[in-house]
């Protein structure tokens, strides 16, 4: 697998897309390193950060950068349905495509959970274009609020 040569800062959004070996709920947020300083991914993975950071940032939070983000929040006590499930699709699809052109979206489903009637769970496949490396983001978009 060739390099990308990119990097970011490594986060755990305490929400979204947690992983084996991502610690408890209090190792959320930006990550540090054993001697204290900002721990950092390279390559595909500072993609994947980008990929979270984006689908997890409200449009407006970044001050010097007011329509970057992701429109998700807006579905928010939406019936969980597949009118929602399009919706929650077209903000992820334009989102990516507006402010991720490091990869290509290979797979996006959406749907209420069988098991969880307020939950909307969200599938994200996507290809990192430089590496042609594969990757899945899962999400699940709590409908009844914060």
């Amino acid at each position: 697998m060739k390099s990308s040569g990119f990097r970011a800062w490594r986060f755990i959004h305490p929400n979204i897309d947690r992983r084996p070996g991502d610690g408890d709920d209090s190792a959320s947020g930006l990550q540090l390193t054993t001697r204290g300083g900002i721990a950092i991914v390279s390559d595909d993975l500072a993609v994947r950060q980008s990929v979270l950071m984006l689908l997890s940032t409200r449009p407006g939070e970044r001050l010097m950068r007011p329509e970057y983000g992701c429109n998700l929040h807006q579905l928010v006590f939406a019936p969980n349905n597949d009118t929602t499930a399009a919706i929650a699709a077209y903000h992820i699809r334009r989102a990516l495509q507006r402010f991720e052109p490091r990869v290509d979206i290979l797979r996006l489903e959406a749907g209420p959970d069988p098991e969880t009637p307020n939950l909307l769970l969200i599938t994200l496949e996507y290809q990192v274009r430089t590496t042609r490396s594969r990757d899945e983001v899962q999400l699940s978009l709590d409908l009844a609020g914060p």
